[in-house]
Order: structure tokens, then C-alpha cells, then sequence
């Protein structure tokens, strides 16, 4: 039996007919940048999010660099986050000419861990000015603590800069009992439609978030290189402009957004009946802590053989992937930061142990059963 990690030819069979009615509507409008379908599917992303206002822009990374710069980050400041996630977050830190600050994670969603939040920002003594932001990731399609993570932040005057790129619909209980949904929490949400993610594009696409006019106001002019009007500059900003035709089909997608997102949640509890049978004690599941996980991604924590296990489920035509097999403190890029591997132990372990098996929508009960009775069969081989 094949079980690919993500079947997206399987999704584009039940919504073909609606993506093809939306982008023909597109290419006769023949407004293919900005435009009315852009703002539409702000709108409704706003509304989805929760949140005031969303701006549509080029990518995932595209919107993280535009959120830093919108929010005044640049050369020599300090912006803290994660070592154990996609690059670009770093990547964009480091583009501004900002320095990454890296904490390490929570062992058991592997979301910031806002205890040793506060160990780095004390650490920081003379260099705390110059601290401007924090990039929580909501990582895997969990939201982080941000209850902890907004403490500190209010009581250091840092920017948020929530990094939803995996997290679109998922929510955050706080502490007084209201929840909201990731991207309405911090003054910035960063949002990617890369083609893998529970709402994914047909190429790159991305939005970012917020719930304050003024950084609203300015994050559209900052899309088109900080003009406003038309050819007059008082700010540089960079081309960060969104497609119509990327607008159109996430429009399509998102009408079906909440049921794919509940289907996935519905995986994610048969797989853990199916593990709970095997009692496979080399097994670590994802835990489902807060409000609403929207599971872009189903990692186990293999306690010892991670990549032969891997290469016995591609033997065994099982699509998995290691994310993220090289913590960002370790990359050469990162070698001026001066880190050691071991800085940030939980981070390293995740990076050697976690992987992620096949979760999408469209995955069937038996293909679900195939994957832990060949994971299974792996460890009574031993």
C-alpha cells in the first residue's frame, strides 16, 4: 500500500471545478496583481483569523521580513525566537541586519518555552535595549504559550511577531478563559499558503495579520516598495504584493478549510487509538494541549533508530520527513552567533528524534492502520 506524506492531487479532485470557474473569472478580469480578489480573501482571512485587518503579500517568508520591517526592526537589534523551526524565521532576522537571539523549546510541544524566555532576556543585561521582538512559532499547527510569552513581552516593550506560517485556524486558551486564534495575539501574524500547508496555494503566497490600523495602513504601503501615492517614496519598502490568481483559489480552499482541519484532527485521534494498541513504548505522540491543533504536521518522537525507522516506512512506500534535522544555532550561516550544539538541548533532541508521518484530510482509516502496523513491525524486528 502507498501512503504518500501529503496527497494534494486528492484535495484538488473535489474543489477542481471551483478552482477553474475562480481563476477563468481572473483571467478575464486580466488584474492579476492586487486587485479585487486580493482584498476579498483579506477580508476573509481577517475575519477567519479573528482579527482587525490582514494584509495580503508574496509569501510566508515575504511576510515575516515585511512584518520585521514594518515594525522598525533592523541592524544591530535584537529579535528573539527558536532554534528548532523553518529557516526563514531566522532568515528574515538576519535580513533586516537584525541579530537572532535563539531560546529553547518545550519538550513536549516544542513551541517556545517561555521559562527560559525569561533566562535569555536577563542574560542579556546591556545588550536588553536593543532586544526589539519576539518570534513565537506556533509550530506543527499548535498554538505557543502566549499567555507567558505576552507577559513578557508587555513588561519589556518587545514587539510579537507571531509566526502562524503552520497555524491557520488554530487556537489559544488564556488563563482569564477567552481564546483567540493564532495571528490575532501579537501586533503582527505571519501567515504562509505554500502549497503543503493546511491551506496552501497553488505557489507561494502569504498574509500577515493584525488588529491596529496604523501598522495596517503601513504594512499595504510597505508591500509596494513604501510608496504611497504612486511614485512617492517616504519609506523603502520591498515587493511583497500577493497574486490574484493565488487570491482566487485560497478563497475556493478556505470555504473548505474547517472541514479538512477537523478530518485531520480525526487522524490524529485514530492514529493515537491505533498506537495505544500496539503500546509501542519507543513511541512518543504529539500532544494535543491547547484550545484547537490544526495538525500541519503529526510528529512522533522516536526514542532510538529515528532514521532507520525513516528509511523502513520509504521502504515500505510510507511517505515521513524530518522537520527539522538541523537546529537553526547549528547552521554554518548562523556560525557568527557564536553557539554550541548543546546550547539548546531540547531543540538538538527534537532535530534527532521527531518525525512526521502522513496526516492530511484525505488519508483513509486503512492507510492510517498500514502506517503503524509497518512502524510496529519495525520494532519487533529488532
Amino acid at each position: 500500500m502507498k501512503v504518500p506524506l501529503l496527497d494534494l492531487k486528492k484535495q484538488y479532485e473535489g474543489i477542481q471545478e471551483e478552482v477553474m470557474k475562480a481563476v477563468g473569472e481572473v483571467f478575464d478580469s486580466q488584474m492579476f496583481i492586487l486587485g479585487p480578489k486580493v482584498e476579498e480573501l483579506e477580508k476573509e482571512i481577517a475575519s477567519y483569523c479573528r482579527s482587525n485587518y490582514a494584509v495580503g503579500v508574496s509569501s510566508g517568508t515575504d511576510a515575516l521580513l515585511l512584518s520585521l520591517m514594518t515594525a522598525g526592526v533592523g541592524f544591530g537589534d535584537l529579535v528573539i525566537t527558536t532554534p528548532y523551526t523553518f529557516f526563514a524565521t531566522a532568515g528574515a532576522i538576519a535580513r533586516v541586519g537584525a541579530r537572532p537571539v535563539f531560546v529553547d523549546i518545550d519538550k513536549v510541544t516544542y513551541n517556545m518555552d517561555p521559562a527560559k524566555l525569561d533566562e535569555i532576556i536577563s542574560s542579556l543585561k546591556e545588550e536588553k535595549p536593543k532586544a526589539k521582538a519576539i518570534i513565537p512559532i506556533h509550530l506543527f499547527g499548535q498554538c505557543a504559550n502566549m499567555d507567558s510569552i505576552l507577559k513578557v513581552a508587555d513588561s519589556c516593550g518587545l514587539t510579537v511577531i507571531e509566526d502562524a506560517a503552520q497555524a491557520i485556524g488554530a487556537e489559544y486558551e488564556f488563563s482569564d478563559g477567552t481564546a483567540k486564534r493564532a495571528g490575532s495575539m501579537g501586533q503582527y501574524g505571519c501567515f504562509s499558503f505554500f502549497p503543503s500547508k493546511n491551506l496552501g496555494a497553488f505557489g507561494d503566497g502569504g498574509m500577515v495579520t493584525t488588529n491596529e490600523m496604523e501598522i495596517y495602513e503601513r504594512l499595504k504601503i510597505m508591500r509596494v516598495h513604501g510608496s504611497k501615492p504612486k511614485y512617492h517614496h517616504n519609506m523603502i519598502g520591498g515587493n511583497f504584493r500577493l497574486d490574484a490568481l493565488q487570491a482566487a483559489i485560497l478563497l475556493i480552499k478556505l470555504r473548505h478549510l474547517d472541514g479538512w482541519t477537523e478530518k485531520r484532527r480525526k487522524n490524529a485521534s485514530f492514529y493515537r487509538e491505533l498506537f495505544d494498541e500496539k503500546d509501542l513504548a519507543a513511541i512518543s505522540l504529539p500532544k494535543d494541549i491547547g484550545k484547537r491543533h490544526i495538525y500541519n504536521q503529526f510528529v512522533i518522537k522516536v526514542e532510538d533508530r529515528r532514521d532507520e525507522l525513516r528509511k523502513y516506512l520509504n521502504k515500505n512506500e510510507i511517505g515521513c520527513e524530518v522537520y527539522y534535522p538541523v537546529p537553526l544555532h547549528t547552521q554554518p550561516c548562523f556560525n557568527y552567533l557564536e553557539y554550541r550544539p548543546e546550547d539548546f538541548p531540547v531543540s538538538k533532541e527534537a532535530a534527532e528524534k521527531t518525525l512526521a508521518l502522513p496526516i492530511y484530510p484525505e488519508l483513509s482509516s486503512d492507510q492510517m492502520r498500514y502506517v503503524v502496523d509497518i512502524i510496529d513491525q519495525f520494532f519487533k524486528e529488532e
